[in-house]
């Protein structure tokens, strides 16, 4: 799965255990620009460098797995969570301006008929 966002914030890298690190980026997502989201993802491991090269505000694409799974708890009671793994994250080049070179604009062609000629279309 891909979105295309800005980044808003980049969290630090965790060390939750001995064996296991994780870090977040949260990234600006407007479906609908009136109601902007902010969507939380994860990478774990090796993959917390994909955020190093990343500043708030620039635009990026991220690719994602989307996971989920439960947990219940000392009552017995099952919550489920999810996860957005993220696997890749491209940062989206801003458009550059047009060319300044301008380019000379052909004459107007004139496709009117003249007055004396016979107009044979049908319509």
């Amino acid at each position: 799965m891909e979105i295309k966002g800005k980044v808003h914030e980049i969290g630090a890298v965790q060390q939750v255990t001995d064996t296991f690190k994780k870090r977040d980026l949260i990234v600006e997502y407007a479906e609908n620009p009136q109601y902007l989201e902010y969507i939380r993802f994860e990478a774990t491991q090796d993959r917390t460098s994909l955020f190093d090269n990343l500043t708030p505000g620039e635009e990026v694409e991220v690719s994602f797995n989307l996971r989920g799974r439960p947990w219940t708890n000392k009552d017995g009671i099952t919550t489920y969570f999810n996860s957005l793994v993220a696997w890749r994250v491209n940062k989206i080049a801003a458009a550059t301006p047009a060319s300044t070179t301008a380019q000379p604009t052909p004459p107007p062609i004139d496709i009117t008929s003249s007055p004396d000629e016979d107009d044979d279309l049908p319509f």
